[in-house]
């Protein structure tokens, strides 16, 4: 894998750069609303019917390229996507070479890295055109042998004939591969033959990143590229109602000031950017600005009205049904012998290690972009229509990615950084800082859950869960009557099957603080409440909480993964002095199991000793990736349950910076023990589905071993 750094991904420089021309094999894959997936050249396709995997593309000196249509933000698809196709076209991963898609969903159709579909989404098509690819291959070279296809195989990036060992590398093959028509159903590999996928590959992007030659958005530059630091209102409905930019433009390097717009949905938020030759400048010139803002006309909130609102709404309001069967209600109602309990998470900000930045470059009739972007395409969307150019006209580069946890997804800092570069009539770069990442937002939403349920004959009679919290599709314009539709995320689906009564409702709830989605979305909270309320549960029918668990998940492959649980833990043969803690929870087709064991630390407070979590994905790529998405995970649930969160005062987050919004240091993280499941289903997804089971398993520990039920987060671990 090589990455020029000199390289603008342009539509012109991307043709350059993957040799589109002479004797290449260039193929992509669309799929008609009905009937199989069809392979194509990029001069057969139409604006109507394309929805493409990454391409294909293989030169005359053998050197393979795919292009990664999805955002590469750590998550590992630099590595996943190549090594799948490589499986299949038959190639070593040394000769091959991967570059970003510039953004395009008629060619590559949905490029949002986001719900952990990279690979659930494109694995099927990824090995249907590298094996239709090989399969072309193979055929052109028995051609130019005139020999039987079935003397000819594919290795390593050659097609070689068995009966008199003859080599021709693809380069040689891929003009007349070409003109082939693709094998509407080529051979696909079987699992017990993979010789790449599945096995522990050493990535390919991490020479680069320690090296330092990765090029991430706050690395990238263009030509005549100056800087800008925007102040903006604290406050994410105020105005600015005047501003004094005499200090800042007496700082060296300081070009301009002036008042700028960031769109955020149906809103925009106002600031003043101050513009520069340098980074430095921008900032040092920002420290100057004198800006007065104008907070009226809407409410101002602080963290103990939100979640006291939210609260009283649940002891009152019946909410708006998202899914039910039986009647809980009527089932609750008719015993004395029930849980009613609220459980609690925070407003948590993304923190990625890479603050928020965009290059743009308004050039009157068009648009481009450069930077970490999660999602091209709804960039381009969200732009030409506020700038009234066409989307074929704005071009989105996508670069490294340094965390994005789905921060990165949103359109306001691209429109920023389009708005400063029209302001300015030239190409900028809008640099956040980390204080402006951690206040500014979108935030996860704070939520407040009431979990009503009743035992009889030692199981689950009826489960009743009431959701408080802000809906993060209502600032795009969800429709307000309709209950949100994660409320039940991460809630497995066989429960439904073993409790006869169970309802979720969503309690309307909005404040003016703007919120979306954050790593596993709504999984990362409903999984501590409806996790915890299990074990609470289990506890009032007097059962084992892991074999409670068992009696009511009776589908398959969840009993796999309780097996596995129940064995790498040593579950069964726990000490009394131990507190062990249990959740599973589903979200993006995956299934995680974790334990988690913790112990009175002699210092005061609790320890987590160990944690044991066993992932169902599916069909995967590497595990190695997936133990790093499971750890990272962990530790990011580790965070979010005990050590940060963003309050507000006055509708202003009281949190800047890591030293007030601490991360769980190195010393902190347990032990983690990885276990993946074994199995020939559709893949699942890996990067985010880990993150929800951690808080609840914690949580269920410490009640294990202290009689301490914790419903609120964050809690200090050392004050248990």
């Amino acid at each position: 894998m090589t990455q020029n750094n000199n390289i603008d991904n342009t539509r012109r420089n991307f043709l350059k750069l993957t040799g589109l021309g002479g004797a290449a094999l260039c193929l992509g894959i669309y799929f008609p609303a009905n009937g199989s997936p069809v392979l194509v050249r990029p001069s057969e396709l139409s604006d109507s019917e394309i929805e493409l995997c990454p391409w294909i593309i293989i030169n005359p000196s053998g050197k393979v390229t795919i292009v990664n249509h999805r955002a590469e933000m750590g998550q590992g698809s630099f590595q996943s996507v190549p090594q799948i196709v490589a499986e299949e076209l038959e190639v070593d991963m040394k000769d091959i070479n991967v570059i970003f898609a510039i953004g395009n969903e008629k060619k590559y159709g949905g490029q949002i890295t986001g719900g952990s579909s990279t690979i659930r989404s494109a694995y099927k098509k990824l090995l249907k055109l590298s094996a239709s690819a090989r399969e072309m291959l193979i055929s052109a070279a028995a051609t130019k042998w005139n020999a039987p296809i079935t003397d000819c195989y594919a290795e390593s990036g050659q097609v070689i004939h068995k009966p008199s060992g003859k080599k021709l590398h693809y380069g040689k093959l891929a003009e007349a591969a070409s003109k082939l028509e693709a094998p509407k159903e080529p051979k696909l590999k079987k699992i017990s033959e993979y010789k790449l996928i599945r096995k522990p590959l050493k990535r390919i992007d991490t020479p680069l990143k320690t090296n330092g030659e990765l090029i991430f958005g706050l690395d990238k530059r263009i030509p005549g590229m100056l800087v800008a630091s925007v102040e903006r209102d604290p406050r994410y409905l105020g105005k600015v109602k005047s501003f004094d930019a005499a200090g800042a433009l007496k700082i060296p390097g300081v070009k301009k000031v002036f008042k700028v717009k960031m769109g955020y949905y149906e809103y925009m938020r106002e600031g003043v950017a101050v513009v520069a030759d340098s980074t430095w400048a921008a900032l040092e010139g920002r420290k100057q600005l004198k800006v007065e803002w104008d907070s009226s006309g809407f409410k101002h909130w602080s963290t103990p009205e939100i979640f006291e609102t939210q609260n009283n709404l649940l002891k009152t309001e019946e909410g708006m049904i998202l899914k039910t069967q039986g009647n809980p209600t009527e089932v609750l109602s008719k015993t004395d012998k029930k849980l009613d309990v609220v459980y609690q998470t925070p407003y948590q900000s993304h923190v990625a290690m890479e603050p928020v930045n965009c290059i743009a470059h308004h050039k009157g009739d068009s648009i481009e972009i450069w930077g970490p972007i999660q999602a091209p395409g709804w960039v381009q969307d969200y732009v030409s229509k506020q700038f009234k150019i066409d989307k074929e006209k704005v071009i989105v580069n996508m670069t490294f990615l340094g965390g994005g946890f789905g921060r990165k997804a949103m359109n306001d800092y691209p429109y920023e950084a389009v708005a400063v570069s029209k302001e300015l009539g030239g190409p900028v770069q809008v640099v956040w800082t980390r204080e402006d990442d951690a206040t500014l937002g979108p935030f996860r939403p704070g939520i407040s859950y009431r979990c009503e349920g009743t035992i009889s004959n030692g199981k689950m009679d009826a489960l009743k869960f009431r959701m408080a919290g802000q809906n993060n599709g209502h600032w795009s314009g969800a429709p307000k009557d309709k209950p949100n539709g994660s409320t039940s995320e991460g809630f497995l689906k066989p429960y439904y099957e073993s409790v006869k009564n169970v309802s979720f409702s969503d309690v309307l709830f909005e404040t003016t603080i703007p919120t979306s989605f954050w790593r596993s979305v709504y999984a990362s909270t409903n999984g501590f409440a409806y996790e915890s309320f299990i074990d609470e549960m289990a506890h009032e029918a007097g059962k084992d909480p892991l074999e409670f668990r068992r009696e009511h998940l009776k589908e398959e492959r969840c009993q796999k993964v309780i097996d596995k649980m129940e064995e790498v833990s040593g579950w069964k043969k726990r000490g009394k002095n131990e507190g062990y803690g249990v959740a599973i929870t589903e979200c993006f087709n995956s299934t995680v199991g974790q334990v988690v064991k913790v112990s009175k630390n002699p210092d005061g407070g609790v320890k987590i000793d160990k944690v044991w979590a066993v992932m169902d994905c599916g069909w995967y790529v590497n595990p190695d990736i997936i133990e790093a998405q499971i750890e990272g995970s962990i530790i990011m649930g580790l965070g979010a349950a005990t050590t940060h969160q963003i309050t507000f005062k006055n509708n202003i987050v009281e949190q800047h910076n890591f030293y007030d919004y601490p991360m769980p240091r190195i010393n902190e993280i347990p032990s983690i023990e990885v276990h993946i499941i074994e199995n020939e289903e559709d893949a699942g997804g890996v990067g985010e589905p880990a993150l929800p089971p951690f808080a609840p398993a914690l949580t269920n520990a410490i009640f294990d071993l202290t009689g301490k039920r914790i419903r609120t987060l964050p809690f200090s671990l050392g004050t248990v």
